[in-house]
């Protein structure tokens, strides 16, 4: 059987060339005003999710 991409996953994560899988830092939305300009700027960042995450995503990405 033909596997299909998760649509709602691949629109929230993205995998690089190396196969490491991206997605955005949490808490982003509102209440940023409150935080420190050191946790301000690392929000902005994108987070490399975990090994075991990784495993997960393989079989929701598999193109």
């Amino acid at each position: 059987m033909k596997l299909k991409t998760h649509k709602a996953i691949a629109k929230r994560f993205r995998v690089t060339k190396k196969g490491k899988i991206i997605k955005r830092t949490a808490g982003q939305n509102h209440f940023n005003s409150r935080e420190s300009g050191k946790i301000g700027r690392n929000k902005k960042s994108d987070t490399v999710s975990s090994a075991t995450l990784n495993k997960v995503m393989e079989i929701y990405l598999p193109n």
